[in-house]
């Protein structure tokens, strides 16, 4: 059917002329007029006027599903203290401009719980801007925390690959967190950088040191901090003593003949672990094991009491043990335990030094440090970025950040 031209042409004649269907945005009374000052970003001046301005965007955090950019002019100015042309500084951007502060508090409070590849799949980012935002993250945490001063610390080295490859890690006891990674090894100049970063001044309110027994932190700590009291790690003696053990065991087990064996072979961690750690089973296995070996009876004996060190108040007192202990061993043919004995006379002024009430300090957290540090290279597969690594294991003890209003001003 042909319509009719005339219809047509009134339909025509009545549609509204075109118009917009929303108009431009007025500018109210209350909205502010344009900035005519800027800060450089460089000496933190504030100068008027600008050198010229561009139009940037930055990503937001997502709502909804969607991710969100903040499109802004940014300035930039002549600085007349710098005498050079620098861009303007924002609080709420990040170092990494290409996204707000607030986006990369979000990325990095995700980096806490989750790995970089993770999250950089979860966010639409790539692994090296997750890295970057991770670590202006962890910039913040470390100084917010601020500059460490502390009265006891604890010394240990952990290793970062496989060949014997250590770096040292200095905690603070009383705060109980990491405050230096450093070093090319477990040397004494290694240990000499940790001072010369904490200074002078800082080092002379040091009062304890726990450690292992190793030679060069003890060199070091009395050619810097001699007013300091070295506190030998519980944990290390305590090793030292199961490997003792494990000694008299391995010898029991080839003295023995094959039909004696059975009660010997595979009871290595039962003999090693306290009685009240044990399961029903390995408590009936232990009994078992004591019962057929008198020699492994005595030395798991000796190996409990032992731990009683430790809770002397008193210096005499701990000795007075030490060497009622020390006297139980005649007779006894326990060769790696006479060996241990030496080793703990020793360093008897380390060990003693832990008996005086001020010296009591929880010991626990430089074995659980390594702990953690494990934790977080198999999380990660290993970290080919030292400084990353280092970075990572300091922040990784300290309290997330929050949201504040005077950083995040959106």
């Amino acid at each position: 059917i042909t319509p009719c031209p005339l219809l047509a042409a009134g339909l025509r004649r009545r549609l509204p002329a075109p118009r917009r269907l929303r108009g431009p945005l007025r500018q109210s009374a209350g909205v502010t007029a344009p900035k005519k000052t800027a800060i450089c970003s460089q000496c933190g001046h504030r100068c008027r006027g600008r050198y010229d301005k561009r139009t940037c965007r930055a990503r937001d955090l997502s709502a909804g599903g969607f991710r969100i950019y903040v499109q802004f002019e940014r300035f930039r100015v002549h600085c007349p203290r710098c005498h050079s042309v620098f861009v303007e500084r924002l609080d709420w951007l990040a170092k990494n401009p290409r996204f707000t502060q607030r986006f990369a508090m979000h990325v990095g409070a995700l980096c806490r719980e989750m790995t970089n590849t993770a999250v950089a799949k979860a966010e639409r980012l790539h692994d090296s801007t997750v890295k970057d935002l991770d670590r202006i993250y962890m910039q913040q945490q470390v100084a917010r925390a601020g500059r460490p001063a502390p009265r006891a610390i604890g010394v240990d080295e952990i290793a970062i690959r496989k060949g014997h490859d250590y770096r040292i890690v200095v905690s603070d006891l009383d705060r109980r967190r990491p405050i230096w990674v450093g070093g090319k090894g477990r040397t004494e100049a290694d240990m000499d950088l940790f001072f010369a970063a904490l200074g002078a001044k800082k080092t002379a309110r040091i009062q304890l040191a726990a450690m292992d027994m190793w030679k060069p932190f003890r060199a070091s700590l009395r050619r810097h901090a001699p007013q300091a009291r070295v506190i030998f790690d519980k944990f290390h003696i305590v090793r030292h003593l199961g490997d003792a053990l494990d000694a008299i065991r391995r010898s029991e087990y080839r003295r023995l003949a094959a039909r004696d064996r059975a009660f010997i072979k595979g009871q290595r961690y039962t003999l090693l672990s306290h009685r009240e750690h044990l399961s029903l089973d390995g408590r009936r296995s232990l009994a078992k094991l004591l019962k057929a070996n008198k020699r492994l009876n005595t030395a798991y004996l000796l190996k409990e009491s032992f731990g009683q060190l430790w809770d002397y108040q008193t210096e005499s007192g701990a000795r007075a043990f030490f060497t009622r202990w020390k006297q139980s061993l005649k007779w006894q043919r326990l060769t790696s335990y006479e060996k241990f004995t030496a080793m703990i006379d020793r360093h008897w002024d380390g060990i003693a030094s832990y008996c005086h009430p001020e010296n009591k300090v929880s010991l626990g957290l430089v074995e659980g440090l390594n702990n953690k540090i494990r934790v977080l290279q198999r999380r990660a597969y290993g970290y080919r970025d030292e400084d990353y690594l280092k970075l990572k294991i300091v922040a990784a003890f300290l309290p997330p950040l929050t949201r504040s209003a005077e950083k995040d001003p959106l």
